[in-house]
């Protein structure tokens, strides 16, 4: 996770996003493996999935397949109230 709670993360535009990874096998090239990746990540670029990618392309021996993305905001800056006050009980 980036430097900060996930909740100053998601008030400087950041979102969760996840992505799908399918590659194939060194030693089976004919089969394909999932690998699931979650961060918080800036839309419509994810710059940190890409730093992912790029890292995986030079270090891991699977050649990526495809990625597939899915982003979702968790909670806007309009979604938080000054002075609110949370109770556990």
């Amino acid at each position: 996770m980036r430097n900060g709670s996930s909740l100053a993360l998601q008030l400087k535009g950041y979102r969760l996003a996840t992505a799908e990874i399918l590659y194939r096998l060194p030693d089976h090239p004919g089969l394909l493996q999932t690998y699931v990746w979650q961060d918080y990540d800036i839309a419509p670029r994810y710059p940190v999935l890409n730093r992912f990618l790029d890292f995986w392309s030079r270090q891991i021996e699977g050649p990526l397949h495809s990625v597939r993305v899915a982003g979702r905001d968790i909670v806007s800056a309009a979604e938080m109230r000054v002075g609110t006050l949370f109770q556990i009980h």
